[in-house]
């Protein structure tokens, strides 16, 4: 696989950027806390999304491969990074159809963690020892 980024940047530190890809086109910047505008993502918001969406995707394709009747799917993820500490949380919820059984519900549970361990860019991120946790919510409408 190979993939292509494209960053131009405009205006020094102060300034901002674009960060284009195949399917990404994004505004980037340096945060107001480094001294720059924060008029865009900054490297950890790529970083973390990136991750993100990697978890996001396994997790579809772990669910559909278990043919589970989804009728919602939203992730959130929370970065936390200080100097000795860098650890993403990933908050799955899982909405089922109603009338799913407790077997599928179990295999939504079971999903995420799946899920997780199939995320190639999440394990690259472990070997640099960023911690990945999921805490989920499996629930039927």
């Amino acid at each position: 696989m190979k993939i292509n980024v494209n960053a131009v940047w405009d205006g020094g530190v102060k300034g901002n950027g674009t960060l284009r890809a195949e399917s990404l086109n994004t505004k980037i910047a340096i945060p107001t806390a480094k001294g720059g505008s924060g008029n865009g993502a900054n490297p950890k918001e790529v970083l973390v999304s990136s991750v993100t969406t990697c978890y996001t995707a396994m997790l579809v394709f772990t669910l559909e491969s278990r043919k589970l009747p989804v009728a919602e799917l939203t992730v959130n993820s929370e970065a936390n990074i200080s100097d000795n500490e860098f650890k993403i949380i990933h908050y799955p919820h899982i909405v089922l159809s109603a009338g799913a059984s407790e077997e599928q519900i179990q295999s939504a549970q079971r999903a995420m963690e799946a899920a997780d361990k199939g995320c190639e860019v999440g394990n690259l991120l472990k070997k640099a020892d960023v911690k990945i946790e999921i805490q989920g919510k499996v629930s039927s409408k």
